[in-house]
């Protein structure tokens, strides 16, 4: 971050101020989404909603917390939201496969991986990984992803997820434990 946030001037929706907290965040909170939802046209278009979020609730911000605290909680809110609604629609297509009704739409696939960061001979142990993670458990996903992903510290993970450092050491315990089996398996 170039120069600190000043937070009372996002509160008065000051543009200068957001355009430079857009540009401070953009990055991580593009990073965070990507390790949930590993397709960067979806990962950008959530990025830009979590900062759609951010500007509409930024006067709300009681400042108990650190401002990237607050930000990040609300992108890891978003990709949670974005993947119950992929859940949803897919157990609807499900149904409606049964049922012989036709949708508009194809029945829902999973994401085709899509992170800058492989190389084309890694895609597919990388595809493997991330499916492994995206089937843990919600709250070890959210701390394997923070911590091992993204690369936050457990403190910071445990301030994004409201909980203590030693629920992220337990967490991340099981998830390590969960990825064994599930890449063993296959």
């Amino acid at each position: 971050m170039a120069r600190q946030i000043d937070v009372n001037k996002l509160k008065r929706g000051d543009r200068t101020e957001f355009e430079q907290f857009v540009n401070a965040f953009k990055d991580r909170v593009y990073s965070t989404c990507l390790s949930f939802i590993p397709n960067q046209h979806d990962a950008q278009d959530l990025s830009q909603e979590v900062f759609l979020e951010v500007y509409a609730s930024v006067a709300h911000f009681k400042e108990n917390a650190q401002l990237s605290t607050w930000v990040y909680r609300i992108a890891v809110n978003k990709c949670l939201e974005e993947i119950r609604r992929r859940k949803q629609q897919k157990r609807s297509a499900f149904f409606k496969g049964l049922l012989g009704i036709e949708s508009e739409a194809e029945q829902i696939s999973g994401d085709k991986f899509d992170h800058p960061g492989f190389q084309a001979e890694n895609k597919e142990k990388a595809e493997m990984l991330f499916a492994a993670i995206g089937s843990l458990p919600e709250n070890q996903k959210i701390a394997y992803n923070l911590t091992q992903v993204e690369g936050y510290s457990y403190d910071e993970a445990s301030k994004i997820m409201g909980t203590t450092i030693g629920a992220i050491e337990s967490l991340l315990f099981r998830a390590k434990k969960n990825l064994r089996k599930t890449i063993k398996r296959e």
